[in-house]
């Protein structure tokens, strides 16, 4: 049968047991919340400015889907083949017989020279100015600008490529300084976005 004294003894030392248990948890308190305070010292970190932001599709640099498709090296067939080859680029003319334009960075009050081989965001860091870009592949606006002599854009650049820009905006004179190569004289806003 059942001892009395054993049954007794082992509620004993389940109740101590019990009660050890909740005496030492019951001190336990959470640390305070300071993710409020870490995001907002990252903020302050992180210098501001006076361009747009380039958008998530710019992470990388863009220029994946070559990779994907073109294969390896004289292997790629097609218009991404093409392109990544550089042969359909106004940057393969030659210097030599590249015609000059005068293009007008306005709010840096100067004219600068600008091949036709040569991007209106390189003519412009080359004189010295500090142009916003992120991408450089014509896939973000944040190196976007307006030529201020009316019209359509595309009378007086060539894009490259132009991934953001529809018709309406080219139409307005928006530009991706980036991608854009000269076509004739223009007079260019920079750091203008529609």
């Amino acid at each position: 049968m059942v001892s009395v004294v054993g049954v007794f003894g082992g509620a004993v030392l389940t109740l101590v047991a019990v009660a050890l248990h909740l005496a030492a948890g019951s001190e336990w308190q959470p640390r305070e919340d300071i993710s409020g305070e870490v995001l907002e010292q990252r903020a302050q970190a992180v210098p501001e400015t006076d361009f747009p932001e380039p958008s998530n599709r710019t992470v990388g640099g863009g220029g994946g889907a070559v990779a994907a498709v073109g294969g390896a090296e004289g292997e790629g067939e097609g218009e991404l083949a093409d392109e990544a080859a550089g042969e359909d680029t106004p940057a393969a003319i030659p210097d030599d017989e590249a015609e000059v334009y005068d293009v007008e960075f306005e709010k840096e009050g100067e004219t600068v020279e600008v091949k036709e081989n040569e991007t209106l965001l390189e003519a412009g860091e080359e004189a010295g100015f500090d142009l916003p870009y992120a991408c450089r592949e014509g896939q973000c606006i944040s190196c976007s600008g307006q030529i201020t002599d009316g019209g359509n854009s595309e009378d007086y650049v060539e894009h490259h490529t132009n991934q953001m820009f529809e018709e309406a905006e080219l139409e307005d004179g928006y530009a991706l300084t980036c991608v854009a190569y000269p076509t004739s004289d223009l007079t260019l806003e920079t750091g203008e976005s529609p």
